[in-house]
């Protein structure tokens, strides 16, 4: 009753530990069973559904790897898959069995399976020899003892060998005598003294019979020899003798000497020896000398085939006299067997999130030694997740020490090393490999933290910008990434108008072509998805910068021309040599060395007069100005870029030469004429010379009396330096060609509408314009800040009837 309950308990913790059920059941069949009979219904008797055996891929293991008993999974039965010979199984071991293991997966299950194989009276009891012969001397005394032959029976318990019988009785009884260790031995006891003379040859008959149903029996003949005179029989020294022996000792090994003495003198009292064992195997190993009775060793002794031998030894004189003895040998282990390993079950594939204990293997580990020596503990390779634990004598499982993690480790080849107690220790190994499946725990990251990327403005649709890359660390569908562009908006419009991206590759196409001028660069966020459910993902910014081309001319700001009016630069006659004229004002909207401006002077009247400064477009006199010179001056300038190919723009610049008045109206006619006006416009302007004309008459007493006034004040007037009036765009900087404040003064006839004169002076600089619109006098200084539609107004309406009008005011007030 202790046994049982500590047998429970121990199942009970093995249970806890290993995490599979162990269950334990037992068949009792006789031998000699025909093929396919029925043992047992295994999956009644453990309680399992038989669609649980197929599900778990159910399978029976055995320790010798020799199948007599095999499962019907569809039936959940266990069958005789091949006829058992207990006698070839188990010999004379009993109770003699067989111990299986069930082994199922999903989850992992061991059952032990116990099949006892009961004896049938199959084997007949007999005799190694067809006769025996034995001498006895005449004078042997009534009680002597003679050994026979014992015979040999397979069976067991009651199927053995159980009783003999002796035919005739007249001058002999048998006796059997039982020992201790089962062993039985046959001796005849001579109860009639017998006489040579009257028969010197005796036929006897012994049976041997065992204890089955029908009784089987087996015979023997002895032939008894009568001799003459021989009255003492050997007797040895001692009844039992004890050996012990360590195994696997050499051939001719000496293990211990019999000894027997004689009282006869002569041939009657020399003894010989002999083993009378009736186990062949015994005869294999041991060997004894007929003369000195010594035993010695002529065959392998292994301690794991038997333990233990018992040698019957016989010592006769030449009488025909004899004594018994046996010879108990104890066989000594030593560690001469390392552990076997039988792999019972073994995951290949093991998810890498699978929880702390999760059984990989089972192993069945044993050691044919004994004691220590048969005692066996494993262990795994040094760092690796695995621990291994002992479910029960035998078995041991391999579990996980915490969850693993592919993208460290996709497999492992985990050796397992067994090793037994001796001395020395005696190991064996085996090595398993255990792939790890991938599940989706990393998400895709992007190669780099923030993208940039350069696109040519003017670009077509389609271009491909550049590529984005995404690794996810994960195998197979859950590193399959993909790209999305994230909704978001670009100047109020969404960015997928602009650019777009490949789903599979991460290309990043535009979508239109960008323009520098309208948008410089803009951001947008990407995102990469894995394919793993469910799946997970990262985003990346990405900047496109919009790089410019040289796609726009340069744009004249000043002179600005209109077609309508002409414009004329004042160059007095007297300007030396660097005299500023003019100068060009022009800006590129395109950016750096595509805006680089440079000015050259591609016609003029009289190149060796003017020059045109190529860094800033100053228009300044190369020599003295002379008489010679001619009044007007027409100057092309051509502005070109830094772009490749350069853009370039032309402006024309009209200049009068002149130190007075007069000198600009005789050539004013030719401006005009250079501009292609129209009829009406030459009507205006011969009624404008009528009325200058007029206006000269009525004012000539004034003109008389402040003539030494007006003569200082027109020389003032000539001799000062009159620059060019810029113009200047809306939040347009100033790059480094304009540097001074401009004043505009305007004077206008009181009353009329359309005899306006206006002159400008900047820094003693002469311009000249005319305007046939303004209908009011008015003086104001304008600066370059100055709204550039009011500065345009007045460059575009100038007249030569309003200019002359405009002196005659000026006469008037001096």
């Amino acid at each position: 009753m202790a046994d049982a309950v500590m047998l429970q308990t121990v199942l009970f913790f093995i249970l806890l530990s290993s995490r599979f059920v162990l269950g334990q059941v037992s068949y009792s069949i006789p031998e000699e069973m025909p093929k396919d009979s029925l043992v047992g219904n295994i999956a009644q008797d453990l309680g399992l559904d038989v669609k649980r055996l197929i599900s778990g891929k159910a399978r029976i293991h055995t320790m010798d790897n020799k199948e007599y008993v095999e499962l019907n999974k569809d039936r959940g039965v266990l069958l005789i898959k091949e006829k058992i010979d207990r006698e070839s199984l188990c010999a004379k071991k009993s109770p003699c069995a067989l111990h299986l293991q069930m082994i199922l997966e999903s989850p992992m299950e061991l059952y032990t399976i116990t099949v006892e194989i009961t004896d049938i009276n199959d084997n007949v009891p007999f005799f190694e020899r067809d006769e025996i012969r034995i001498e006895i001397s005449e004078s042997a005394v009534t009680g002597a003892r003679f050994v026979l032959e014992s015979a040999i029976d397979a069976d067991v318990g009651t199927n053995g060998l159980q009783s003999y019988s002796l035919k005739p009785t007249d001058n002999f009884v048998l006796e059997l005598q039982n020992y201790a260790d089962g062993g039985k031995s046959v001796e005849i006891i001579l109860q009639k003294s017998l006489d040579r003379e009257n028969q010197g040859h005796l036929t006897l008959l012994l049976t041997a019979m065992d204890g089955g149903e029908p009784v089987l029996s087996g015979t023997v003949q002895i032939h008894i020899i009568v001799l003459d005179v021989n009255d003492n029989a050997p007797v040895f020294t001692q009844k039992i003798y004890k050996a012990s022996v360590f195994e696997n000792l050499p051939n001719n090994f000496k293990l211990i000497t019999v000894s027997a003495s004689d009282a006869d003198q002569g041939p009657n009292g020399q003894v010989t020896y002999y083993i009378t064992n009736t186990d062949q195997s015994v005869k294999d190993i041991f060997i004894i000398d007929q003369n000195s009775g010594e035993i010695s060793l002529c065959g392998a002794i292994d301690y794991e085939k038997s333990g233990y031998y018992q040698i019957n030894i016989q010592a006769r004189d030449q009488g025909g006299l004899s004594d018994s003895c046996k010879v108990n040998i104890d066989v000594l282990d030593i560690n001469d067997n390392t552990p076997v390993i039988a792999v019972l079950s073994m995951s290949t594939f093991i998810s890498e999130k699978s929880p702390s204990g999760t059984v990989v293997a089972m192993m069945n580990v044993n050691d044919a030694d004994s004691e220590a020596n048969g005692q066996v503990h494993c262990t795994v390779s040094d760092n690796i997740p695995f621990s291994i634990k002992s479910v029960s004598n035998n078995v041991f499982s391999l579990l996980t020490e915490h969850e693993l993690d592919r993208e460290t480790d996709s497999e492992y080849n985990i050796s397992l090393t067994c090793s037994d107690q001796g001395i020395p220790s005696l190991s064996s190994s085996v090595n398993l490999r255990l792939h790890i499946s991938d599940v989706n725990d990393n998400p895709p990251v992007f190669e780099i933290k923030k993208y940039e990327a350069y696109v040519v403005e003017n670009n077509t649709p389609d271009l491909s910008v550049f590529t984005v890359k995404a690794v996810d660390a994960d195998s197979n569908q859950n590193a399959r990434v993909s790209y999305i562009l994230e909704d978001s908006t670009v100047n109020g419009v969404p960015v997928s108008s602009y650019v777009s991206v490949s789903a599979d590759s991460g290309i990043v196409n535009a979508v239109r072509s960008f323009d520098y001028e309208q948008l410089k660069y803009f951001h947008f966020r990407v995102k990469s998805q894995d394919g793993g459910s469910p799946p997970l993902s990262s985003n990346v910014t990405v900047k496109v910068i919009i790089q410019d081309q040289n796609d726009n001319a340069p744009q004249i700001l000043y002179p600005v021309q209109t077609g309508v009016s002409p414009v004329a630069e004042i160059v007095p006659r007297s300007a030396d040599v660097g005299y500023l004229v003019t100068k060009v004002v022009a800006v590129d909207v395109d950016s750096g060395q595509n805006a680089w401006l440079s000015y050259k002077l591609q016609k003029t009247s009289d190149r060796a007069l003017f020059e045109v400064e190529p860094q800033n477009g100053e228009i300044r006199t190369v020599r003295q100005v002379t008489d010679k010179d001619a009044v007007k001056q027409k100057l092309t300038v051509v502005v070109e870029d830094n772009g490749q190919p350069s853009r370039s723009a032309v402006v024309n610049i009209n200049v009068a030469v002149a130190d007075s008045f007069p000198e600009v109206l005789s050539e004013f006619s030719d401006f005009t004429h250079g501009k292609e006006y129209n009829d009406d416009l030459t009507f205006y302007l011969v009624l404008a010379l009528a009325a200058v004309s007029f206006l000269f008459i009525a004012t000539v007493v004034v003109i008389i009396s402040v003539k030494i006034y007006r003569w200082r004040q027109s020389r003032i007037f000539y001799q000062s330096n009159l620059p060019v009036i810029p113009y200047y765009p809306p939040g347009y900087a100033d790059t480094g060609t304009l540097h001074h404040m401009y004043n505009y003064d305007v004077c206008m006839t009181s009353g009329s509408r359309k005899s306006d004169c206006k002159y400008s002076t900047l820094g003693g600089k002469s311009v000249l314009l005319l305007d046939q619109s303004l209908t009011e006098t008015m003086q104001r200084e304008i600066k370059p800040s100055d709204s550039p539609e009011l500065v345009s107004h007045f460059l575009k309406h100038f007249s030569l009837l309003e200019c002359l009008k405009c002196i005659g005011t000026v006469y008037a007030h001096a």
